[in-house]
């Protein structure tokens, strides 16, 4: 063959070679990255905060510790005096797992509960709202905390995570969400459900080309319907694997902690248990949570006697002195800023009705954040700790030097704006 011709044919033959090689190498590049979970073509999963440290993963449960008295030497809980507030000891979410992005599957389509499908191809900037913190805590569970970039009034970001910074508020007027400081924040997905608004506000952000999924709220089943919540979570973020074992663990915690609860602070005989009430107190009336609320199984997971579910009083309504009185509860459990919004514990006695059941005769009001106690996710077994210590052992319940800054800069301002309506009535 003519030296010409055969030297293309031999680079012909090498560029072959080359891109053989090539072809080959990416190849084996494609699946590394596939076994290791990083499949997802076209979508993002990198956190919007690359600074930001989650905290150290836990598999396995890990129920919260009561105080450990011997239960002899507790004090009856019906004739126990004085207001108790109850802290969790903290509010740290361990991740379920500290890789998620191994596990995570995108895109990822799903049904929102309010009825329309959305796919999810992006959770690198997470907006999770809802009236109780609930979702973000979940969010935070599955390992995503850092792509968090907008929170609730009832989420502290820095709480759930200690090495995180807080991220911007999206909320106004309590639970009213701000369409612009959200579009601001440019979300690649939002979680939400219907315990937060407005709903047109919801559209109003779905139709600006942002995935909205409505998770459907579990604030009916309490803490039974934890696991459910979790799992919807987990399944938006295309973490459904995460979402089960994140459920299962804290499945396993809230029902070891209630177990403990039975063996070590509960009176074993129904009647000592403590009737209790769970009062929602705003200004000068106050709406009385019954079966069917989430609160009744608060109060039956600590051991106490359900007085709601005892009366057959279902949701969450209105109630008048006769009723309440009727009721006789040794205990009533309320929201710390609704009794600070009623003037605290002294004027909670004046509302109708209070002082004449035994716990205002005894002062025995139990109250606890409005950001933990109804925000039924990853800390519900911190939560169910932390009332029944201040229920039946309260001279060892957690009492910190400072409550959550939310709350505090919360009670602040009611204070505050309490002196300056009192003020101009005078």
């Amino acid at each position: 063959m003519p030296a010409g011709p055969l030297r293309r044919v031999l680079r012909t033959r090498r560029k072959a070679i080359r891109r053989g090689s090539w072809i080959a190498g990416g190849l084996v590049v494609v699946l590394l990255l596939w076994n290791n979970g990083l499949h997802n073509i076209g979508s993002s999963t990198f956190a919007a905060n690359d600074s930001c440290t989650p905290p150290e993963a836990v598999a396995d449960p890990q129920p919260p510790e009561l105080p450990g008295t011997d239960r002899a030497d507790l004090p009856d809980p019906k004739t126990i005096e004085g207001r108790t507030t109850a802290y969790t000891r903290t509010g740290e979410i361990a991740p379920i797992d500290a890789n998620p992005e191994l596990s995570q599957r995108l895109p990822v389509t799903v049904k929102s509960s309010d009825g329309p499908e959305q796919t999810i191809t992006d959770t690198s900037r997470i907006l999770a709202l809802n009236q109780n913190g609930g979702l973000a805590a979940a969010v935070v569970g599955l390992g995503l905390g850092c792509n968090i970039i907008g929170r609730d009034v009832a989420t502290n970001i820095s709480g759930l995570m200690p090495e995180a910074e807080d991220v911007p508020l999206v909320t106004q007027n309590g639970h009213e969400l701000n369409a612009e400081a959200v579009l601001n924040l440019a979300p690649t997905v939002i979680l939400t459900d219907t315990t937060i608004g407005p709903y047109d506000t919801q559209i109003q952000l779905r139709n600006a080309g942002v995935p909205v999924v409505f998770i459907p709220s579990s604030s009916e089943d309490g803490i039974h319907g934890v696991g459910d919540q979790i799992q919807a979570v987990g399944d938006a973020l295309g973490l459904s694997e995460l979402g089960e074992r994140l459920a299962k663990r804290t499945d396993a915690e809230i029902s070891q902690t209630i177990q403990a609860i039975g063996a070590e602070q509960a009176p074993p005989d129904a009647e000592d248990k403590p009737r209790t009430v769970f009062l929602y107190l705003r200004g000068s009336i106050y709406y009385w949570f019954g079966r069917g609320s989430g609160a009744d199984t608060l109060i039956q997971g600590i051991g106490a006697r359900d007085v709601a579910t005892e009366v057959g009083f279902e949701g969450m309504s209105p109630t008048n002195s006769e009723a309440l009185i009727k009721a006789a509860p040794d205990v009533i459990i309320v929201m710390t800023l609704g009794l600070e919004s009623v003037g605290g514990l002294d004027r909670a006695l004046e509302l109708p009705g209070i002082r004449q059941t035994p716990a205002g005769k005894n002062r025995r009001i139990v109250d606890m954040s409005d950001y933990e106690v109804m925000s039924f996710g990853p800390r519900s077994a911190s939560v169910l700790a932390a009332l029944s210590t201040a229920i039946y052992d309260p001279e060892h319940s957690y009492q910190p030097e400072h409550g959550p800054e939310a709350v505090e800069k919360r009670v602040e301002e009611i204070r505050e704006e309490r002196a300056q309506d009192e003020g101009e009535t005078e």
